[in-house]
């Protein structure tokens, strides 16, 4: 006996364990971590540390080889006769190695790497919105869930309470009480039923596996997905991730506006060239020579024309443009949260005016019963106002799984 009882334990627990549960706060978490688009964000990551290290090695020093051998159909000679002077070799060489080193560029590499951290912000930040926008599809398909859910616990009752009256039925028949082919009707009843049982079963495989694909997480027809009993709160302020993306995409034409405002100062570098030819820099010794030459070079555009100004002018009515693009974003929000809200009380007074319509129907189904028994009234007339009532039941389900949906769209549009 004891042994009995630790394998059905044992059997409990397998059950329990292999049975998986899922929220929708769990669906949205997961087609944010496994959706491909997500993959984007450290793909621009690595971009992004690659095109600094690039911009970076601009403060280190510049390395430059050159070669050359050239042959002239002239040179220079001194036309003075006897000085003892040879004139340059037709024939030349030379090979020099560079270093230029970047002293002071007026702050522009720094600007062009505030300008890159800035890019990524905004390239990362409209990942995030893109898949932001997943979560209403993502509502749409875990409440059809539900909604199958629900409808087939109540095709279940239904079927019991089909399978009770039709054994009260067939004792009817067998006493005499009730006509002969009145089972009949009932047994009818119960194969549409299971028809009924099948649609609702395709169905939701369907939209499991299509909520699976979006998340990346493996999903079956056991899996549970539970109710989130949507509460709504109304909230005036905006908490959606677009109105970051504008506000980021100002800061990096800032950033730009910055990088463009430092091309015209000052440069100063830093130069040392070393190298072997003939002549060297001695043009009367034809003879190999090494040479270096060290000296600082600057360089000012001390005037482009205002290029530079009607740049950052420019820049500027694309940061007023961001501004339009979000009061637009949150007028049309604002809009869409209120009509979201009126589709929230329409709901809400459906589900009131559903309670009233089953009550009443209950009463209607408790007198057929009734006269079934007595056989005042026939299994049709009866299947009738059963149907009656589950197709009502069925609206009052449709309609409170309708209000969580609609909630639920509802916190995405305001960004709760």
């Amino acid at each position: 006996m004891k042994r009995i009882i630790i394998i059905l334990i044992g059997l409990m627990t397998t059950t329990m364990v292999s049975q998986q549960t899922l929220t929708l706060q769990e669906c949205y978490e997961l087609a944010t971590a496994n959706y491909p688009l997500a993959k984007q964000s450290q793909l621009l990551d690595a971009q992004n540390k690659l095109e600094q290290e690039v911009i970076s090695k601009a403060k280190l020093p510049q390395l430059n080889m050159d070669a050359q051998a050239t042959y002239q159909s002239d040179v220079i000679e001194i036309p003075i006769p006897n000085t003892g002077i040879a004139p340059p070799n037709k024939d030349q060489y030379r090979a020099t190695l560079s270093v230029n080193q970047l002293i002071y560029n007026g702050g522009a590499t720094d600007a062009s790497l505030n300008l890159k951290s800035a890019q990524l912000k905004s390239k990362q930040k409209q990942i995030e919105v893109n898949l932001y926008q997943l979560k209403q599809k993502i509502n749409q398909l875990y409440f059809s869930i539900l909604l199958a859910q629900e409808t087939d616990l109540l095709l279940k009752a239904k079927r019991e309470q089909l399978q009770a009256k039709l054994q009260e039925v067939k004792s009817g028949i067998t006493y005499g009480v009730l006509l002969p082919a009145s089972d009949k009707i009932l047994e009818a009843e119960l194969l549409k039923l299971n028809q009924q049982f099948s649609e609702v079963e395709s169905n939701k495989t369907a939209i499991i596996e299509t909520l699976s694909q979006l998340i990346g997480q493996v999903l079956n027809t056991s899996t549970i997905f539970q109710n989130p009993l949507m509460e709504t709160e109304l909230k005036t302020d905006l908490n959606r991730p677009e109105l970051a993306l504008f506000q980021l995409k100002k800061e990096e034409i800032e950033s730009n506006e910055a990088l463009i405002a430092r091309q015209n100062s000052p440069k100063i570098l830093g130069f040392a060239t070393g190298g072997y030819g003939n002549p060297g820099l001695n043009m009367l010794d034809n003879s190999f020579q090494s040479f270096y030459t060290v000296g600082v070079k600057f360089n000012w555009n001390v005037f482009d024309w205002n290029a530079n100004k009607k740049q950052r002018e420019s820049l500027s009515i694309n940061k007023d443009i961001i501004d339009t693009e979000t009061e637009t974003f949150k007028l049309n929000t604002n809009i869409e949260l209120n009509q979201q809200q009126k589709e929230i009380d329409k709901i809400e007074r459906f589900i009131a005016s559903d309670m009233e319509i089953i009550n009443l129907r209950n009463e209607v189904l408790m007198a057929a019963d009734s006269q079934l028994k007595n056989g005042v009234i026939t299994s049709s007339a009866y299947i009738t106002e059963l149907t009656n009532l589950y197709e009502d039941e069925n609206t009052l389900i449709k309609h409170k799984i309708q209000l969580q949906l609609a909630k639920a769209n509802y916190k995405v549009i305001n960004g709760q």
